[in-house]
């Protein structure tokens, strides 16, 4: 039995003293979590933009007159937007370049999506004085707009005021991808680099990065078990030590170890559910890497569109946004609504199509789903419904609402958003389990009853007990040498 106790004591020193730094790493980032999403965010003066209805843009001239003026013969999108108190046509080329041309005349915007981007940021931050510093078009994720923010491409409008304000703005549905100030730039980095370790990535690739960390999360779930067990196999011989150091009089001189046994097993729970959370989560992102996932883009014959966009069989006041979009072999007017409804009109007639966002939706999810090899359609009738609210689910970091869910009879549920042709997430068996063992083993969303504020205290005290469990560790480790 000596041996044994010695060699747990070993190998619990050892797997500690392996894990403390990314203990140290995980417990820091993990604490200042809450000031960068919470009590340090910073606050924007509008984050949602309120388009015209279309009765108040009153477009002077029809969509394909603006098309045969400027002899483009095909598009992928269009929609129709207030700038400045005019009203253009926003046109997405077959190049994927957006321009803008009069509602009224057809002429051409110049740096037209530049301009949009500019006023739309202003709009967010109702900041009509400050210099734009610069505006940069990005097209990937990088470490102060994060995979998080899922939109792109979007622009970067950086502010010149002390705040460093930057805002990204999605032009084409005309919303805000995130904003962030200099201290959130700074959190953002931090935690970036202290808990999701993404310098890893740079070395080695995302592969990489998730078995290191997996590695490293076994190792703490050893030490744990380890700890677990000395503590099982010798506290009845603490507990005499302790009582006979009181009797005699003698003074405490393991006191650092004391306090490492029994806070550590004051917070071994949440260490369990730390370390169970997180290592389900990179063992589901492992399963899931796998090549780019496809994305779908259309080209759209302008001859092909004979119907005045101008002359649907709707009010003009219900029209908030008009797109264009081809499936089935068809072509057809997308129309979003202010009862946030999405209406198919065909382009030319006008015969409106019934259950067109649903159908729409099944034909994504087909084309979306056939993208891993191997994966056959769903037989029979798909049970498709409109998400206009977030959810455990399909939670708030998706972005995109209102959403199509696409049930399949595999437990597979697919989200798309029509109006931009997106899959915005997709959920199975496994992806299901993972994500809510993370928000309620990882970020404690299970106290959200008690308000935001009291989840991440809480969550703030999960991670400070494990660090100094980790510290006293260490201490005590020094203090044997």
């Amino acid at each position: 039995m000596a041996t044994a106790k010695q060699n747990f004591y070993k190998w619990h020193r050892i797997l500690g003293l392996t894990a403390l730094v990314p203990v140290i790493f995980w417990t820091l980032s993990g604490l200042s979590h809450p000031f960068m999403s919470n009590w340090f965010r910073p606050a924007i003066a509008q984050e949602v933009f309120k388009p015209l209805p279309q009765s108040e843009m009153k477009p002077g001239i029809s969509v394909q007159e603006v098309l045969i003026k400027n002899g483009i013969t095909e598009f992928r999108n269009f929609g129709l937007i207030s700038l400045e108190g005019q009203t253009f046509y926003q046109v997405l080329g077959k190049d994927s370049i957006v321009n803008y041309y009069s509602a009224t005349n057809g002429e051409l915007l110049k740096d037209g999506d530049q301009t949009y981007a500019k006023y739309l940021a202003r709009y967010f931050t109702q900041d009509t004085v400050s210099r734009i510093k610069s505006l940069t078009l990005q097209k990937s994720f990088d470490g102060h707009y994060q995979p998080i923010n899922h939109l792109l491409p979007v622009w970067k409008i950086s502010f010149d005021r002390p705040d460093g304000m930057d805002v990204y703005i999605e032009t084409t549905q005309s919303r805000m991808g995130t904003f962030n100030n200099n201290t959130r730039k700074a959190m953002l980095v931090f935690f970036e680099q202290l808990h999701t370790w993404q310098f890893l990535a740079a070395i080695g690739g995302e592969q990489f990065r998730l078995i290191v960390l997996l590695i490293i999360v076994s190792i703490m779930f050893f030490s744990l078990l380890s700890g677990l067990t000395v503590y099982g196999f010798s506290w009845k011989k603490f507990k005499t030590a302790s009582q006979n150091r009181k009797q005699a009089g003698r003074k405490d001189t393991r006191f650092v170890h004391r306090f490492h046994r029994q806070i550590g097993l004051i917070v071994s729970f949440v260490m369990l559910t730390f370390i169970i959370s997180g290592a389900f989560h990179i063992i589901v992102k492992l399963r899931n890497i796998g090549p780019d996932e496809k994305k779908y883009s259309q080209m759209i014959n302008t001859k092909d569109v004979t119907l005045s966009n101008l002359k649907l069989p709707l009010a003009d006041s219900t029209i908030l946004k008009t797109g264009i979009v081809n499936f089935y072999g068809k072509t057809w007017y997308q129309i979003s609504t202010n009862k946030k409804d999405v209406l198919y009109f065909d382009v030319a007639n006008g015969q409106e199509l019934a259950d067109g966002d649903k159908r729409y939706a099944a034909f994504l999810t087909g084309f979306y789903r056939e993208a891993p090899s191997g994966i056959k359609q769903a037989k029979g009738k798909l049970k498709i419904s409109q998400i206009r609210q977030f959810d455990n689910e399909y939670g708030f970091i998706n972005k995109r609402l209102p959403v199509q869910k696409v049930e399949y009879p595999n437990n597979e549920n697919w989200y798309v958003e029509t109006t931009t042709s997106q899959l915005a997430e997709k959920v199975t068996g496994i992806d299901r389990t993972e994500g809510f063992s993370f928000i309620f083993l990882h970020k404690y969303f299970g106290m959200s009853w008690a308000g935001k504020n009291i989840r991440d205290v809480a969550s703030m005290l999960a991670a400070l007990g494990v660090l100094v469990v980790s510290l006293f560790g260490f201490a005590a480790f020094i203090k044997n040498k």
